[in-house]
């Protein structure tokens, strides 16, 4: 297949999953559309290197992870992440409850090597699942292995469409309130302002730059320097602890933004955050080449079994912990289902559900500022952080 053929079939089926998402109101989010139709692809007529030839092969992805996770850490502060400890303890409860929930009954189900080569994927992204599967096929379960990747690739077909409904439900009770004179908005993260109340240059420390220095190479310049710090750091740190680069990106961007190197949301200001979102997200459905349909048949009734499962689990467990801490158990389920998905899903489902439910700025800036620093944190916590740790544990089972 010709490059200029494949590349516009795969944005096409990016496309498809964005008009259906706008018509439906996010009821039926884009990525969860896109993905299917990736699948049916790959089970037809997709090469399955159709992503390498459209021009995003796996080097151009993790240069676009490394400015994309570090992007998203200038959205972010240190304030708003000390802010944002309710959201870090409901995730984290989440987490516990897949963990108990398939401990107790799916270890009732499905034999212990199931359930334990099942967790880290469910609760994380592609790196734990990547441990777990090399961690199986090492301990001769070659089923295992593939079972590891693909709950990661299928797990967000059940996260995608439950974040929707609950965001929505959630956005609608705040819209509500909203027009009642009952909320008004917080301070985005990022957002700084003056004595004065006005709204700070930035970046900071190049305040005095004239502006038609600070051209689109300069951000993007700035941006992969960042990244570059995160990558180096974790090189130098691997023989005492090993620390993924990628939870480093997002720390430093969240440095970079405090300390007033980075401005907030470089990438957009920079015109290359859509550009970057759409090679990630290709990327992300490249992964649906390895599940054939006989595979899926195979593994199907644990794969189903596990996601129901941990979902209930994780249900309950942000339930009794949002409960406590007084928020709404339509946020605290969100926040948890992160855990299914991460970043970049939880920023588009996020935007997708808050541009459908109101035409109106204010009022969209009012849901942005409630609804997406907990989206952003709980899949930086769930899936960045813990899940590495967890296949960093659990591999030590098998």
């Amino acid at each position: 297949m010709a490059q200029m053929l494949a590349l516009p079939i795969l944005i096409f089926v990016l496309f498809i999953g964005e008009v259906i998402s706008t018509r439906t109101k996010a009821w039926i989010p884009s990525i969860f559309v896109s993905g299917v139709l990736f699948l049916l692809g790959y089970w037809t007529f997709f090469p399955p290197e159709i992503v390498a030839i459209a021009g995003i092969p796996p080097a151009v992805a993790v240069m676009l992870i490394y400015l994309l996770i570090t992007n998203m850490g200038t959205l972010l502060s240190l304030e708003e992440l000390k802010n944002q400890w309710k959201t870090i303890l409901i995730a984290i409860a989440g987490i516990l409850g897949i963990i108990a929930a398939l401990f107790s009954i799916g270890i009732l189900l499905f034999d212990f090597e199931t359930v334990v080569v099942a967790i880290p994927p469910l609760v994380g992204g592609l790196v734990s699942a990547l441990i777990m599967s090399e961690g199986a096929a090492a301990a001769g379960l070659p089923t295992l292995a593939v079972f590891a990747i693909v709950i990661y690739v299928v797990q967000g077909f059940a996260g995608y469409p439950l974040t929707s409904i609950m965001l929505k439900k959630e956005g609608q009770n705040l819209l509500n309130k909203y027009r009642n004179n009952e909320l008004t908005a917080k301070q985005l993260p990022g957002e700084q302002t003056g004595a004065s109340g006005k709204a700070v240059k930035e970046p900071r420390m190049f305040a005095n730059m004239p502006d038609k220095y600070n051209t689109d190479f300069f951000k993007f310049f700035r941006l992969a320097l960042v990244g570059y710090l995160a990558y180096l750091t974790s090189t130098l740190a691997a023989p005492i602890v090993e620390i993924s680069p990628f939870v480093l990106c997002l720390l430093f961007g969240v440095i970079g933004r405090s300390i007033g190197f980075l401005e907030r949301h470089p990438l957009q200001k920079a015109n290359g955050f859509g550009f970057a979102i759409m090679g990630l997200l290709l990327y992300i459905f490249d992964g649906l080449k390895n599940a054939t349909p006989s595979m899926m048949l195979e593994i199907l009734y644990p794969l189903i079994g596990c996601i129901v499962i941990g979902v209930i689990g994780m249900y309950i467990f942000s339930f009794i912990i949002g409960k406590l801490l007084k928020v709404s158990k339509e946020m605290a389920f969100a926040v948890s289902l992160t855990a299914l998905y991460g970043f970049p899903a939880d920023y588009i489902i996020t935007v997708e559900v808050i541009n459908s439910l109101t035409k109106d700025e204010e009022e969209r800036k009012v849901l942005t500022s409630h609804m997406l620093p907990p989206m952003l944190v709980a899949g930086f916590i769930t899936v960045t952080i813990v899940s590495v740790i967890l296949a960093g544990i659990f591999v030590g089972f098998l």
